[in-house]
Order: structure tokens, then sequence, then C-alpha cells
């Protein structure tokens, strides 16, 4: 049972019902969720979520946001010092160890199922660009090879919210294989005009 609101910083309130939200939206998508549910659970007034985020689109939005910056956040903080392949890499191994933060991933998928409604659109774009440019800048490779890098983990996010790894048929365990780093040397610009 959540904390009363008597006990909890406004805050902490606001974090409850990111959390509260991000799982609710994850899985009923924007238009499937509900503020009255995300309020009811939180132990809140529908009215207080409208008060502390506008809207139920704005609260859509910024879980979404939340999502993608967690991930890119995460592959920058990987890469570190490093540059090219070398941070290639180490963004892919951490990308394979956010895998299993479901919510995360259905809230991005669920982000660009929603962008037909322009301001999801113009944030999702935003979010995807600033995930973009931190892999391309932060690898200094070419966008072919960035593209590439982007493509795998958009199929793996896929696989992930399919549950694939509990699948054991020969189309899963090919989705499921894994990417050497090397494979990137031959991804680039140059080889694939």
């Amino acid at each position: 049972m959540a904390p009363s609101s008597k006990k909890m910083t406004a805050d902490q309130r606001r974090a409850q019902i990111l959390a509260i939200a991000a799982r609710e939206f994850a899985l009923g998508g924007l238009h499937g969720t509900s503020t009255e549910t995300i309020a009811r659970k939180a132990e809140i007034t529908q009215a207080y979520v409208f008060r502390l985020f506008g809207s139920k689109q704005a609260l859509f939005i910024q879980v979404v946001q939340e999502a993608f910056e967690h991930l890119t956040t995460a592959m920058r903080t990987a890469a570190g010092d490093r540059s090219g392949l070398e941070a290639l890499s180490a963004m892919g191994q951490t990308y394979d160890a956010l895998l299993g933060d479901r919510t995360a991933l259905l809230l991005q998928l669920q982000g660009f199922a929603a962008s037909s409604e322009p301001e999801v659109r113009d944030a999702v774009r935003e979010s995807f660009a600033h995930m973009w440019n931190t892999v391309a800048d932060t690898t200094g490779l070419d966008p072919v090879a960035v593209k590439s890098f982007l493509a795998f983990g958009m199929l793996l996010n896929n696989s992930a919210a399919l549950e694939l790894r509990d699948v054991d048929e020969p189309w899963a365990l090919g989705v499921r294989t894994r990417i050497q780093p090397g494979l990137f040397t031959h991804i680039t610009g140059e080889t694939n005009r």
C-alpha cells in the first residue's frame, strides 16, 4: 500500500505518480490508460494528477521521454571515454542489460504507436533524435553504422516486448542471435552507398 499523502513530500508523490503512470501506459498506451486508474493506484484524486501534470497526454509524454532518456544515458555512460566500434560495443552490452526493463521498452513502443498525436510525435521525435545524436557523437561513426546499430536495437526492443526468450521456435532463436561488434566494421557509409 502506498504511503498516505500526508507523509509524502511533493517530490515523492510526483515520483510515485510517474512510476505508476509508466507501468500503466506501458501496458495500455495513451488511449487505453485512464488517469482515473493512475490516481486510484496512487491513492489520490484524478484532479491532483491533472494539477501536477496538466493533462493525460503531458503525463504520457513525460514517462515516454524518461524511458528514452534512461536508455540514452545508460548507453552514453557505458561508452565512457571510448569512441568508434569500442564505444558501440559497450553501448550494445548495456543495451542488452537494459532489455530486462520491459516497462521502459514498452513505453518506447507506446510512444511510437501514439505518434499520430502531433505533440506525442514531436516529443518522441525529439527523444529519438537525442538518442541518435548521442550514439553518433559518442562513437564518431557514420550514419549507416548508427542506423544499423539503432535498427538492431529496435529489433531487440520488439523481441523483449514479445518475450521471445520464452519462445522455442527457429525464428525466435534467430531473432535472439547475438550480434558481435565486428559486424559493424562492414556496415559503413563507405561500403553501403
